[in-house]
């Protein structure tokens, strides 16, 4: 089965994989057989996994997650899915939804250009819209240590529905 994981390395950086054999693919980041950046930050633990019916959704969630800033994925780490379409909207969106009286209060650089120019207010054209996956997020709390290479604990994996 595929699955879109994400590691916390000892450094407390956090690297996102995807694997169509789980247990695997962790024993080879433990004994530094994994990705380069990975090797340096030994010992490395999964802190989060999602399991996918293809191979491609999985390298897809991958992809997205790896795009996201630290708090983003902290907040899917800790479950706080409600907490991840703020976390999504960059400073110029955040702007954009606030209410006038709010945006009147901040000193930017782009409010003083505008202000300087004849420029219109800018006209949001979409809603960002959060990627839908149908993985079942699973946070395998069984494995909040490091994992050592010689006892990884596949049947408490396999307990999580982690297979």
């Amino acid at each position: 089965m595929p699955y879109m994981y994400i590691l916390k390395c000892a450094d407390n950086s956090f690297y996102t994989g995807s694997t169509v054999n789980l247990e695997k693919r962790l024993w080879e980041h433990q004994n530094s057989l994994g990705a380069n950046y990975t090797k340096k930050r030994l010992p490395v633990k999964l802190v989060f996994c999602e399991a996918f019916s293809r191979v491609d959704e999985a390298f897809y969630r991958e992809n997205q997650v790896k795009g996201w800033s630290r708090a983003k994925k902290q907040a899917l780490i800790d479950g706080r899915y409600e907490d991840l379409p703020d976390l999504a909207l960059n400073a110029s969106a955040k702007t954009l939804a606030m209410t006038s009286s709010e945006q009147a209060s901040l000193d930017t650089p782009f409010d003083k250009l505008r202000e300087r120019s004849s420029l219109a207010e800018p006209t949001v054209l979409a809603e960002p819209v959060e990627a839908q996956s149908q993985a079942t997020p699973v946070k395998p709390t069984a494995l909040a240590e490091p994992v050592e290479a010689q006892s990884l604990p596949f049947d408490k994996l396999r307990e999580r529905g982690v297979s």
